[in-house]
């Protein structure tokens, strides 16, 4: 169990958030003093009686509850990093919600499929914009009429003996003769891409007041633009895009490689099970000493030039465990169903020693990930400390995805790949990482390997032809995206 200490301690800077954050993600002006009143380490969730309207009360109350902390925690990020006068001193409020957050995910998920048992709905996971969604149908076997859609019929007057009536008939609550489905179905795709139409309004507004200024200076100094990028070998040249601020520099050279796999996509909702991470050097020989051989899973994989290997390996709550994750075991191999911290295993936003040590090496060196806003997002709401030390520029984050993008032939635009296949799968196989037999193995040791490898290669290919860090736009330096320095 995690020390419920810096709860409390999270919850003691919430004044602070409160005079910097006054609004949440969408606009809507935040309830500091609800904040204040939930218990973050023992759940926010609602548990219910096993009635059909009681499960659809606890769902519809954990539902608006998720809602509001996501759109307080959405907001933390841009809230802490542009405080240039550091009056919030630390980040742990925001990892105290996702941890809060996390929980109350699962017992949203274990009412879903409460209600599945209890033949309230069917859940299907549907995709809808940036998200996937629990979309909630009828029962089939309640047969609703066209007038009744989304209500299901607990009456046990219409439908066969096996439709759905079996609780009702069974029991001796008096089950209410419906149960609405439309005030419990999850808003989250709604909510995100109202969140990203006002983005987009407000990148229009400033472009267009950067156009205007731009037209009002004579001298053109203050056009819009960036530099060119160097493009690649078969002509095609892509655009300047945000991921460049994660390219390398020509001077690069020891850095750690990082992956992680997870429940999910959402850190704030999901968990980290597995963390693998090696360290390589661009250009410095391998340091002596170190052992030269290691077995990864793959038989097929020779450490070479890696060196300090760690594979780390975490658990979930036993809510979490006992639903299951099929999409994940089939994707990674690792079955959260025997990754419960009932069967031992250890809850990374749990275990203060683990982040600890993590973020000592992860400031140690650069650290390398392939789309590695990825890996710092779930850093910034599970490490303690790194959210901090990012914010002070003592991180320094390298990305293989742009290195693909940006400077590898092979990362073409097609029509099933507009910007081109800049997977790590494909990105390793066309720089010699990985066989064109095999696939990525979605495990984090197996993954940084391939991932370190194959940037070496492209390193030095772009060195040989003086591209990419030693092209025209080339940078001095790690290069690397990092806060609180210039180079």
């Amino acid at each position: 169990m995690t020390d419920r200490a810096w709860f409390d301690a999270a919850k003691g800077d919430i004044p602070q958030w409160a005079a910097s954050m006054p609004k949440d993600a969408d606009g809507t002006t935040i309830d500091w003093d609800w904040v204040r009143s939930l218990d973050l380490a023992h759940g926010v969730g609602t548990i219910p009686e096993s009635t059909p309207q009681s499960i659809h009360d606890a769902l519809k109350i954990d539902y608006a509850t998720r809602e509001h902390l996501e759109s307080i925690i959405a907001q933390c990020n841009s809230t802490f990093m542009t405080d240039y006068d550091r009056f919030i001193g630390s980040y742990r409020l925001p990892r105290a919600l996702a941890y809060a957050n996390r929980r109350l995910n699962d017992n949203i998920n274990t009412l879903l499929h409460l209600g599945e048992q209890q033949h309230l709905w069917v859940v299907s996971r549907e995709r809808r914009g940036r998200t996937t969604v629990a979309v909630l149908r009828p029962y089939s076997g309640s047969r609703p009429s066209n007038d009744d859609q989304g209500m299901l019929n607990l009456s046990g007057e219409t439908g066969d003996a096996s439709a759905g009536n079996t609780a009702a008939e069974n029991s001796d609550v008096k089950f209410p003769t419906t149960v609405a489905l439309d005030d419990i179905q999850d808003r989250t795709a709604a909510i995100l891409d109202a969140r990203a139409e006002r983005r987009k309004a407000q990148r229009f507004q400033k472009r267009a007041g950067d156009a205007a200024m731009a037209r009002a200076n004579l001298s053109g100094a203050t056009s819009p633009g960036g530099a060119a990028s160097s493009g690649n070998a078969t002509g095609h040249h892509p655009k300047p895009d945000w991921r460049d601020a994660y390219l390398p520099g020509r001077d690069v050279d020891a850095v750690m490689g990082i992956d992680i796999e997870t429940t999910g996509i959402d850190p704030a909702r999901d968990y980290i099970i597995d963390v693998g991470f090696e360290f390589m050097n661009m250009a410095s020989p391998r340091p002596a000493g170190e052992p030269e051989t290691y077995a990864y899973e793959q038989g097929y994989y020779a450490a070479g030039d890696a060196y300090g290997q760690s594979r780390l390996a975490f658990g979930v709550p036993p809510e979490n465990a006992a639903l299951g994750n099929a999409l994940i075991a089939k994707l990674t191999g690792i079955d959260v169903r025997g990754r419960s911290s009932e069967a031992g295993y250890r809850l990374f936003d749990e275990w203060p020693q683990a982040q600890a040590g993590l973020l000592a090496r992860l400031t140690q060196q650069p650290y390398v990930a392939h789309n590695a806003t990825f890996e710092h997002s779930w850093f910034m709401l599970n490490v303690a400390g790194y959210a901090e030390s990012y914010r002070a520029g003592r991180i320094t984050i390298i990305d293989t995805l742009p290195m693909s993008r940006q400077w590898d032939p092979g990362a073409v635009p097609t029509n099933e790949h507009p910007y081109g296949d800049n997977t790590l799968d494909a990105y390793a196989k066309r720089q010699g990482a990985l066989d064109s037999a095999h696939n990525e193995r979605h495990l984090g040791l197996e993954d940084s390997h391939i991932m370190l490898v194959a940037m070496k290669h492209h390193l030095a290919a772009l060195k040989a032809q003086r591209k990419g860090p030693w092209g025209s736009t080339g940078r001095a330096g790690v290069g690397g995206k990092s806060c609180g320095r210039k180079r």
